[in-house]
C-alpha cells in the first residue's frame, strides 16, 4: 500500500522546536521531490518548504526562512522538517506530499499526500 505518514507534531511553547517526519511506504522516495505544506484554521494551504529529489535543492517560504530546515534520508525513505524558534503563527496542520520529478507549490500537483500532523504553538 502506497502511503505517506507524517509524525512529530504536538504542542510546543513559542520559541521551541519540533521535528516532523514524513515516512513513505510502498514506494521509494529516491525519484520524488517532497513538499511540506500547512493549513491553519480559516486560511488557505501554503507551501512551507520543498526539497528536490536529486541534488537536494531546497525552497523555503519567507515566513519560515532561517527557522525551518528540510532534509531527506533516502536510505530511511523519510523526509524531515526541523522547525526551530516556533511562533504562534506556525500553528497549523502540516502535510507532506511527494511528486515525481520536481517540486511545486501547487499541492494538488503532488502524486501522494499524507494525512497531516497538528502543530500547535502556544504558551
Amino acid at each position: 500500500q502506497v502511503q505517506l505518514v507524517e509524525s512529530g507534531g504536538g504542542l510546543v511553547q513559542p520559541g521551541g522546536s519540533l521535528r516532523l517526519s514524513c515516512a513513505a511506504s510502498g514506494f521509494s522516495l529516491d525519484d520524488y521531490a517532497i513538499g511540506w505544506f500547512r493549513q491553519a484554521p480559516g486560511k488557505e494551504r501554503e507551501g512551507v518548504s520543498c526539497i528536490s529529489h536529486r541534488y537536494g535543492s531546497t525552497y523555503y517560504a519567507d515566513s519560515v526562512k532561517g527557522r525551518f530546515t528540510i532534509s531527506r534520508d533516502n536510505a530511511k525513505n523519510t523526509v524531515y522538517l526541523q522547525m526551530n524558534s516556533l511562533k504562534p503563527d506556525d500553528t497549523a496542520v502540516y502535510y507532506c506530499a511527494a511528486r515525481w520529478g520536481t517540486w511545486t507549490l501547487l499541492y494538488d500537483d503532488y502524486d501522494y499526500r499524507g494525512q497531516g500532523t497538528q502543530v500547535t504553538v502556544s504558551s
